[in-house]
């Protein structure tokens, strides 16, 4: 799935959308109508780093995760506002938290 990048384009994606973006993503989850990912890091810097690399990827996709920090975890939601639930914007924000992750840790 790709990242659409223009709001006009940006849909709520159907629950078996969901269900078949979710099979590529093993590490997240479906809760309270929002993609999740819990994260555990070596220390606190390395979970900050991680957060810091999100913040540029994030803003640069004009897509901010919500997310809680507490030392060396990392829990991360994401939806997308403009639509009331998930949308593609979500999965392709997802993948790159993916990428990020796994060059920090064994996340």
């Amino acid at each position: 799935m790709r990242y659409a990048g223009r709001m006009s384009q940006i849909r709520k994606l159907t629950r078996e959308e969901i269900d078949s973006e979710l099979a590529k993503h093993p590490a997240w989850s479906l809760a309270d109508d929002k993609l999740h990912r819990e994260l555990r890091f070596a220390s606190f810097v390395e979970a900050f780093a991680f957060m810091s690399g999100v913040a540029v990827v994030a803003e640069s996709m004009n897509h901010h995760p919500e997310w809680f920090n507490v030392y060396n975890r990392v829990s991360v939601d994401l939806s997308t506002h403009d639509v009331s639930g998930i949308s593609e914007r979500d999965f392709a924000l997802a993948a790159r938290i993916d990428e990020i992750a796994g060059r920090l840790s064994d996340n």
